[in-house]
């Protein structure tokens, strides 16, 4: 499945849309002291196990890599993630 992952940041998240729009996943964030805060991610039941969830942390690190934003993550799905991908582990910090 393809999906697109654009900033929301009225809503402070990163969402995960489908090819018709549907919202398929979040990736929750708060700004603290300049710094994004991943809080939470979330996949909506309907995309469950189609690597939703996987595609989002991607898209949004790979977005993140190119900004000179400082990034943590308190996200229990993302670290996880990114100890399976150290490649990004210069990305975010938790």
């Amino acid at each position: 499945m393809d999906i697109d992952v654009v900033d929301a940041p009225d809503h402070h998240r990163f969402e995960a849309r489908t090819d018709d729009g549907s919202l398929a996943g979040v990736a929750a964030y708060r700004i603290d002291g300049g710094q994004l805060v991943f809080t939470h991610t979330e996949v909506d039941d309907a995309y469950e196990g189609e690597g939703v969830g996987s595609q989002l942390v991607r898209s949004v690190l790979d977005q993140l890599r190119g900004r000179e934003t400082s990034v943590r993550s308190e996200c229990s799905f993302i670290n996880s993630w990114v100890e399976k991908h150290p490649e990004y582990q210069t990305v975010v910090s938790s």
